[in-house]
């Protein structure tokens, strides 16, 4: 292949998708290094999911027609950008596309300018800047392209860039304690290195590093725990906020007085916000008084963490992925399940194809498609189980010759309650309908022990409380999980209500199932309590209520 010496308005787009590739292959491995600002792991799967937004937003666009390109990359970034990695990464893209809008020519010198650009832009995005993480690997490389870019090669540009990128990225450790304690370098650097690669794939057809070239990295990795210091703040939010530029400055110092890692990127009214934060109310509200929040996404970092584990643990045991022989049937069900357990009650409820994953190790497109592809029918519904895994599951209808129907469940109850309108012979559409009308009708909530001391809307939590928490945060405090468990229920489960599900944990002992058992009768006795073993770690009880 010849080597090209300027980058064409397609050479770009081929770039991003060579990227995406590149992101796709390695984004578990990626997962796997993040241990910073919070041992969330999902670094590698935000930026891929970002990327695919932007994809999503080129496609139908004139690759030869610069300016659309550029706007659709600055516009798709800007939207899909999920988590505190994707949204830097949205600041990168946007910086490039940027410059490159406004190039004759994408040359040697260009390029570098964009990526100073793109450097910069980062850089204004973030708060509070820590050295050791994708900003600095984004500024080295930007440095190092600016230094290369005089001599006029495009290709030795890149190449310089990306040796003094992986530099860098070698040094992170040493820059951050928490990596260097983990024995890792920084996961969002590891990932925008990857975007080199990809361009010198454009340039002069090299082929992109394999996965396993970075598995070296994760496989040193010691998980910190919820007992870390590093999971103060439990909450991540995120929006996208419509509001005048004029009042960010002032909304941006009201989110310091509320949280970390902060990241507000846009401009001309419409804004990408995220926040770590132990007070959801008002970093939402903070936004309304200055605009209008949308598409606002809450996620608990510390069930991330556990979750994480569950999934580490039955990878190991390997039980499961194990799989059941079922009869063809005209409509299957394929489930996302993080606990051997869980996974036992989703195949009694005749979910034939289990994936295993989690709040913070979501499967790939490709891992649900295989499932698909296994599942004993030409119909098959996702059962996603997890608002982080939705999005995924809702592309691949478009990669199987299946026809494939997600229910959006956002929690394990909400699956296992959906099941229960479940038939196999009837189509995904009909039963899309029914099980997705359960779902709506299903309240959900989760008991879990406080590792440190926070004020809460009904109260200050002390370390070693137990916390029951719905789906807007917590609600019951107690000294024992079984006070925790019952003032949860009391909220929760009211007297129109017929079922509820108990799901529970490894840390339930056979007294805590019992009590939760007796004030239900005691208490809402016209009230059906269905009691199964999850399995789960940390989290002794998870209620569904329908």
């Amino acid at each position: 292949m010849e080597t090209v010496s300027s980058l064409t308005t397609e050479n770009v787009v081929e770039t991003l998708s060579a990227f995406h590739a590149a992101l796709e292959d390695h984004k578990e491995s990626i997962n796997r290094l993040n241990v910073y600002p919070v041992p969330d792991g999902d670094t590698g799967t935000n930026m891929f999911l970002t990327v695919s937004s932007v994809l999503e937003e080129l496609n139908g666009v004139d690759t030869t027609d610069r300016a659309a390109v550029c706007a659709a990359i600055s516009h798709g970034s800007l939207m899909g950008a999920r988590g505190n990695s994707g949204v830097i990464l949205s600041q990168v893209l946007r910086g490039i596309s940027d410059r490159f809008a406004r190039a004759d020519e994408i040359d040697a010198e260009v390029l570098a300018v964009a990526l100073s650009e793109a450097s910069v832009a980062a850089d204004g995005s973030v708060m509070k800047p820590v050295e050791g993480t994708i900003l600095t690997v984004v500024r080295e490389v930007a440095k190092a392209a600016q230094d290369t870019a005089k001599d006029g090669s495009i290709l030795r540009t890149v190449e310089l860039a990306l040796e003094e990128g992986e530099a860098a990225l070698d040094r992170t450790p040493e820059q951050l304690e928490v990596l260097r304690e983990a024995g890792v370098v920084d996961a969002g650097g590891a990932g925008f290195l990857l975007i080199l690669h990809a361009l010198l794939s454009v340039i002069d057809g090299r082929d992109l590093p394999e996965a396993t070239d970075t598995v070296a990295f994760a496989a040193v990795v010691e998980p910190h725990t919820v007992n870390d210091e590093l999971s103060e703040l439990r909450y991540e939010v995120m929006y996208l906020l419509h509001a005048p530029d004029q009042a960010i400055e002032e909304f941006k110092k009201i989110w310091v007085g509320l949280g970390d890692s902060i990241v507000v990127v846009g401009g001309d009214g419409l804004w990408n916000c995220h926040i770590h934060t132990n007070d959801i109310g008002p970093t939402i509200e903070a936004g309304i008084e200055v605009g209008r929040p949308e598409r606002i996404r809450v996620t608990d970092l510390s069930e991330e963490v556990m979750e994480e584990r569950w999934v580490r643990e039955a990878a190991e045991v390997g039980k499961i992925n194990e799989r059941v022989v079922a009869d063809e049937v005209p409509c299957a069900v394929v489930a996302v399940s993080p606990a051997n357990g869980i996974s036992r009650i989703f195949h009694s409820l005749g979910v034939q194809e289990l994936v295993l994953g989690g709040q913070s190790m979501n499967p790939s497109t490709s891992e649900l498609l295989d499932a698909v592809e296994r599942a004993p029918g030409e119909e098959v519904l996702i059962l996603p189980n997890n608002s982080n895994i939705v999005a995924v599951a809702q592309a691949v209808d478009a990669e199987t010759a299946k026809t494939v129907v997600v229910i959006p469940t956002m929690s394990i109850p909400e699956g296992l309650a959906s099941l229960l309108g479940y038939d196999p012979q009837t189509t995904a559409t009909q039963n899309s309908l029914t099980m997705s009308e359960i779902v709506d009708g299903v309240k959900v909530g989760e008991v879990t022990q406080a590792v440190r001391p926070t004020n809460t809307l009904i109260g200050e939590v002390a370390a070693g409380d137990w916390i029951g928490l719905d789906s807007d945060g917590i609600c019951s405090i107690g000294g024992t999980l079984t006070e925790a468990a019952t003032a949860l229920l009391e909220q929760l489960v009211g007297d129109q209500d017929e079922i509820l599900s108990v799901i529970v944990g490894d840390e339930a002992t056979d007294a805590d199932i019992r009590a939760v058992t007796e004030w239900m009768t005691e208490n809402r006795s016209n009230v059906e309590t269905e009691v199964h073993k999850g399995g789960q770690s940390h989290y002794p009880f998870f209620f569904g209520v329908e």
